[in-house]
């Protein structure tokens, strides 16, 4: 039976990183296989943005906006497993194949928005540029160093800070309508809508938890970043384990009352 949602407090996130931890286990070669397409992502959009500070500024924090969309092959295979099926590589590639037209517009929607950041860091970066560190970093030719010497000064600093603040505002935002969306989607015959609908209530109905949980994944990501090869595991850890979070905090059985038969 599905945990009443009165009852899901903080202490439930280590129950989905331990379950999280033992489907890794149960299914490691597809889960890992995540991980390192992930990983290999990163380390192309680090290999190009080196030279290019104004376009890393957005693109290493940007592309993590459509992880959730991106988890939907973690997903699947932690829902193969609940059921006793198979969790093979295959498996998860083919939850893509049958993806509904609603979860692959979702998955537009969380590309379209890390573009748009990837946009606006550079515009920030651009509105800053007059001479010195700042004109440098927004140069085509201005490298990491530029920008670490843009964020060293005064000026830098102010930029900063609102640069964290607005990429903390847009990954709250994502990780609202995104936290349930994904997984219903692929589980249900919901509307994009009623899926969105649904993530945002129940953040608003456990806020702590889904704060804490947020912050969890946030500081995970961050530590697997230092070593960049972390994100092997981690991806798929965090993944599984918000397969759990979501039978937690929305169960088993029929799509929600008022929904429509089929996604649209």
């Amino acid at each position: 039976m599905p945990t009443s949602t009165a009852t899901i407090g903080p202490a439930r996130i280590a129950v989905w990183l331990a379950r999280g931890a033992r489907d890794l286990g149960r299914a490691p070669l597809a889960s890992l296989a995540h991980g390192l397409v992930f990983t290999i992502v990163a380390l192309a959009i680090l290999g190009i943005g080196w030279n290019h500070g104004w376009l890393l500024a957005g693109a290493f924090t940007g592309f993590v906006l459509p992880a959730p969309a991106l988890a939907t092959g973690l997903y699947e295979l932690s829902r193969r497993l609940e059921r006793g099926d198979s969790a093979t590589l295959r498996d998860a590639i083919g939850a893509w194949r049958a993806a509904s037209p609603a979860l692959l517009r979702f998955g537009a929607l969380l590309a379209a928005i890390g573009t748009a950041w990837v946009g606006f860091c550079w515009l920030v970066v651009r509105a800053s540029a007059g001479s010195g560190a700042a004109a440098a970093a927004a140069s085509p030719e201005g490298g990491v160093a530029a920008l670490l010497r843009l964020f060293a000064d005064e000026r830098g600093a102010a930029l900063f800070v609102a640069w964290i603040v607005a990429g903390g505002l847009v990954a709250a935002i994502v990780f609202a309508i995104g936290v349930v969306s994904v997984p219903m989607l692929l589980e249900r015959r919901v509307t994009l809508r009623d899926a969105v609908l649904a993530s945002v209530r129940v953040v608003g109905e456990h806020p702590f938890t889904m704060a804490l949980w947020a912050a969890v994944i946030m500081a995970a990501t961050l530590v697997a970043a230092l070593s960049v090869v972390g994100w092997v595991v981690v991806v798929p850890l965090l993944g599984h384990a918000s397969w759990h979070a979501y039978r937690d905090l929305v169960g088993e059985g029929a799509p929600p009352a008022g929904t429509p038969s089929a996604a649209r």
